[in-house]
């Protein structure tokens, strides 16, 4: 891409990626509520929610594959996205589900696992997103914010248990999205190991690999 395009692509991308970001938010709008309006809009929060917290996932591994740094200005705004479908997602449930009842929403976490899992999953994430700020950063440190965000991994699986418990009938896409997850996650955990052995980025090995052939 010439350097201008470049250029214009990176100051146009967070606009597009905030408008993008709102659509499913829109789509509230012209959704078949069906008979059950509370269900669908919990489900459709959720759902998004979770999309964007594999989206976010994925910016690290992609940018590890392709060298694409520039990918890291978009990381923080999809983990705000994730948080905000994740918080319209709990307030649906709080508003239109439990009316407001802090004894009700007690019982339901207590005795249901899916509500529990997904309740400690939204806690959990709202450090993560008061602490996503440049501020932040440097009131906590490089190194302490790197730990805290590590809370992302174990927030996923959460959230992935929390959709595999709460479907009861058809369980193919909750376990869609945990063989994506997985396979982010495994990814993770191979380049770890790859770049502890071998003391160098992947993308860089392998276009390094790639030159010598063609010279040769």
């Amino acid at each position: 891409m010439p350097p201008r395009t470049m250029h214009d692509f990176h100051r146009l991308g967070k606009p597009m990626l905030f408008i993008l970001g709102l659509l499913p938010l829109a789509a509230l709008f012209w959704l078949d509520l069906g008979a059950n309006p509370v269900e669908t809009l919990t489900h459709h929060t959720g759902i998004w929610g979770l999309r964007f917290l594999l989206l976010t996932l994925t910016i690290t591994p992609l940018r590890w594959l392709s060298g694409w740094n520039w990918l890291l200005r978009y990381r923080r705004m999809l983990g705000l996205f994730a948080f905000f479908y994740a918080l319209l997602h709990f307030t649906i449930y709080l508003i239109f589900d439990q009316f407001f009842d802090p004894a009700a929403i007690a019982r339901d976490v207590l005795k249901r696992p899916y509500i529990t899992v997904g309740f400690l999953a939204f806690v959990l994430l709202i450090p993560l997103a008061a602490t996503s700020t440049n501020g932040m950063i440097r009131r906590l440190g490089a190194h302490r914010w790197q730990r805290l965000h590590r809370l992302v991994y174990l927030i996923s699986l959460l959230v992935i248990l929390h959709y595999l418990w709460l479907v009861k009938a058809d369980l193919s896409r909750p376990l869609v999205y945990a063989v994506v997850l997985a396979l982010l996650l495994g990814y993770r955990l191979w380049f770890y190991y790859w770049h502890k052995l071998n003391g160098k980025p992947l993308w860089v090995a392998v276009t390094g690999t790639m030159r010598r052939k063609v010279i040769s």
